[in-house]
Formats: structure tokens, C-alpha cells, sequence
């Protein structure tokens, strides 16, 4: 049975007034000398009542089942400030083309044909936001975890160096520094700053799929340390120190890469980023790279946005070594307008550009090798597609995506051997918890 002995001077309280309450009735009916003695007999029994009562919470407070200060803080907390949240994704699709083997080349949210698929199940633990202020130090954390069959194309841990990282898609310190307007430092596997889209694609973007754009002028979350300083209300900076663009958890060379943002918001319906980003690789199919981004939203009405996306990557891998290319220049474009009308029910419209001219990006070898495109090393391409998908929130936490992509490529080997265009079409559920 459990007891609560936090009621138990309450319980005290009561008997002792019930008790005191009575004498005088008992007192009323009776002038016999006796009467005297059994007040008194019953004082004495409430004041040992008492004293009972007094020993068990000092005992449970000394053993730590009652705080012995009931106005004090909770012993544990730290671990009530913890939030947990996160998602589950699933979907089906199906690809007009019928790829061999039902594997659907450079697809992103869902791969497989005519398979239904548990995209993604995300888990969130965190500490409440630190606070950026110049008075005081402040310290937090984010760590998040992905499975499904989409977290190879969004964990930085998948493959030889992952070094028990497989499954974190971001882990990191955040700490509060009090200078100036409070400078923000964060150290561990961070997302990164570029692309429009959210890795945690249909749960937290407009369309299901990804765009081209996310993966092929995009990168994984990498290890380092990144500053940030709010200069204004309307500019904030971020630097950033990371082990590479493409290396993940753990270091290849003694290399380092540099990212840099810097955010405006002119206005509160306007907002733009520039990114500048390089750095040594020393990778297989690349030396180095560099390049920038700019992304920027506008929110034109309340039911109506859009968004954009501008990217330049030139990827270096010299002649002299092994599957050398020289310089590769890969370029990209994106576009997305979003209409609510109403609270429950949405549409969504993205067009993406990537060109890739010497085939080093897009490419059965190359950076985008694991999207399974047909074209080998050398042999450029330029993608367009076009996705159009209905928002549909019938609860709070559901969100329904029916969705219809057209995709087509410049190679004529194409997506699937001599079929250049292709539709994609399904639909993808999240629940948001």
C-alpha cells in the first residue's frame, strides 16, 4: 500500500481539531468531577498523536520520500526539464517506369517501387533552449536519434567511420557565453547550415519527397564547433569548424573545414541566408571543395509563402590521382510556394534545378553514388523536377502528403535505361509527437 506522507499533518490538523471540538460538548452535558480527567485524557492522547505524526516525517524526510521543505525545488528537477519528441514516416509510392530490381535511381522519401516503407522513426531528447544573454552562463544539449529506411541518406555514422554513430542524426553541447549579446557555442555533430528542406522531410517539409537539391548541393551533419552572435534584431552570424563536408563523426586528415552563415531578416516576412563553405576532403572522389549558398523565405500572406534556394559547389580532385577529374563545377536552383486554405488543409509546389556537367555529383560513382544513378563517373547530367503535394492535418500530430513528382534528366541513358522523364506518385503519413 502506499502512503502519502505528505497528508499526514493535515491528517493531525484534523483529528486534533475534531478532538479539541468536542470538549466543550462533552463539558456541557455532564458536571460530574470525571468529565475534568477525560478531557484532560484526551489532550494528552492528541498531543501524542502529534508527536507521531511529527517522528514519521522527519523519517520520510530523512529518507528522502518527503522533501522537508515542501515549498523547495523537486529532487529530480533536471530530468522534468526534459523534453522528448520526435516522429514516425511512413509511405507508399510507385514509380512509372518500373526500375529494375525496384530500386528508384536518385529518389529520396521513398526508394523502393510499389513497396510500403517505414521511412523514419526520430527520437529528440533535449534541454530546455539556452538562453543567449550577456549576464550569465547557460548550458543545454540536443541529441537526436533516426532509424528507418531513409537514415543511411541522413546519419553521418553509416559505413567504416562511424565508430558507433550509425543511428545520431545530431548530438550536441550548447553553451551560453556571456559576452556582448550572449555568443552562442555549440560542439558535437551538428546539422548542417545549408539546403532549404529539413532532413526530417515530409514530417517538417511541405512536400513529402526531397528535393534534388537536399542531397546533391546538400551535406551530412559533421563533428566541430560552431559560434554564433546575434549582431541585431535583424543579423545574426554563425562560424563553424568541421572535421569535413562529407566526413561525419570522425576525421580523415588533419584538415579542417570552414562554414560560415550569415542571416538576415529585413523584415518579419523576409528572411535570407548566405553561406560560404571550404575545405580539404582527401576523399575518393574528391580533394577538396568549396562553394555557396544562398537561402531566403518570404511569408507574402498568411496563407501564402515561398521559398528559395541557390547553390554552387566546385568539387576539386586533381589528374594526377586516381580517377581525377580536375575541376567540377556543380550548380543548383530551387523554388517553393506554399498555400493553407485553411488551418487543416495545404498545397504545396517545389521545382529544383541541378546541374552536374562532369558527372562527379550525380553519378553512379560519385557523391551521389548510394541514389543509384545510372550515368558513371565522367558522364554529367542536369535534373528537373517538379512535385506538387497536398498538406492534409485532419489531427494536430497526423499529417497525410498525397503526393506527384515529375522528374527529368538530360542524359539519355536516363533513370531507367532510355527513359529520360518519369512520374512518380503516393502519398506519405507522419505522426508528430
Amino acid at each position: 500500500m502506499k502512503r502519502n506522507f505528505m497528508s499526514l499533518p493535515l491528517l493531525g490538523v484534523c483529528c486534533g481539531g475534531a478532538l479539541l471540538g468536542g470538549a466543550p460538548a462533552l463539558q456541557a452535558q455532564s458536571t460530574d468531577g470525571s468529565e475534568a480527567s477525560r478531557l484532560e485524557k484526551l489532550e494528552k492522547e492528541n498531543q501524542d498523536l502529534r508527536r507521531r505524526l511529527q517522528t514519521l516525517e522527519d523519517a520520510a524526510a530523512k529518507a528522502g520520500i518527503a522533501p522537508s521543505d515542501q515549498t523547495s525545488a523537486k529532487p529530480v528537477s533536471a530530468m522534468s526539464a526534459v523534453t522528448l519528441s520526435g516522429f514516425v514516416t511512413t509511405s507508399f509510392f510507385h514509380d512509372t517506369t518500373d526500375p529494375a530490381g525496384g530500386h528508384i535511381p536518385g529518389y529520396l522519401w521513398n526508394t523502393q517501387n510499389n513497396s510500403f516503407s517505414l521511412n523514419l522513426i526520430k527520437v529528440t531528447l533535449a534541454s530546455p533552449d539556452v538562453q543567449r544573454s550577456g549576464d550569465k552562463f547557460d548550458v543545454g544539449y540536443r541529441a537526436s536519434l533516426m532509424f528507418g529506411q531513409d537514415a543511411p541518406f541522413l546519419n553521418s555514422g553509416f559505413g567504416n567511420r562511424g565508430l558507433g554513430s550509425a543511428y545520431i542524426r545530431e548530438g550536441y553541447v550548447d553553451m551560453n557565453v556571456p559576452i556582448g549579446t550572449g555568443l552562442d557555442v555549440r560542439m558535437g555533430e551538428l546539422i548542417s547550415l545549408l539546403n532549404y528542406e529539413s532532413g526530417d522531410g515530409g514530417a517538417a517539409n511541405n512536400n513529402f519527397s526531397q528535393g534534388n537539391q537536399w542531397f546533391l548541393t546538400g551535406n551530412p551533419p559533421d563533428a566541430g564547433i560552431q559560434l554564433g552572435y546575434t549582431l541585431t534584431d535583424w543579423l545574426d552570424v554563425k562560424l563553424r569548424v568541421q572535421n569535413g563536408l562529407y566526413t561525419g563523426p570522425v576525421d580523415v586528415n588533419s584538415s579542417k573545414t570552414l562554414m560560415g552563415a550569415i542571416d538576415l531578416k529585413p523584415t518579419d516576412k523576409i528572411w535570407i541566408n548566405f553561406i560560404g563553405f571550404g575545405g580539404r576532403e582527401d576523399l575518393p572522389f574528391v580533394q577538396s571543395v568549396w562553394g555557396a549558398s544562398m537561402l531566403g523565405g518570404w511569408q507574402a500572406t498568411d496563407p501564402l509563402s515561398f521559398g528559395t534556394e541557390l547553390d554552387y559547389f566546385r568539387f576539386t580532385n586533381p589528374l594526377s590521382r586516381p580517377g581525377g577529374y580536375g575541376d567540377a563545377p556543380v550548380w543548383s536552383a530551387g523554388l517553393w510556394s506554399n498555400y493553407d486554405f485553411t488551418k487543416q488543409v495545404g498545397l504545396a509546389l517545389r521545382t529544383d534545378f541541378v546541374s552536374d556537367k562532369n558527372g562527379v555529383d550525380a553519378s553512379a560513382t560519385g557523391v551521389g553514388a548510394p541514389l543509384g544513378f545510372l550515368n558513371p563517373l565522367g558522364t554529367g547530367q542536369d535534373l528537373t523536377s517538379i512535385t506538387l503535394t497536398l498538406n492534409y492535418k485532419p489531427l494536430p500530430n497526423l499529417k497525410l502528403q498525397p503526393e506527384i513528382r515529375f522528374d527529368h534528366t538530360s542524359w539519355s541513358g536516363g533513370f531507367v535505361k532510355g527513359k529520360q522523364d518519369r512520374v512518380i506518385f503516393g502519398a506519405g503519413a507522419s505522426y508528430l509527437f
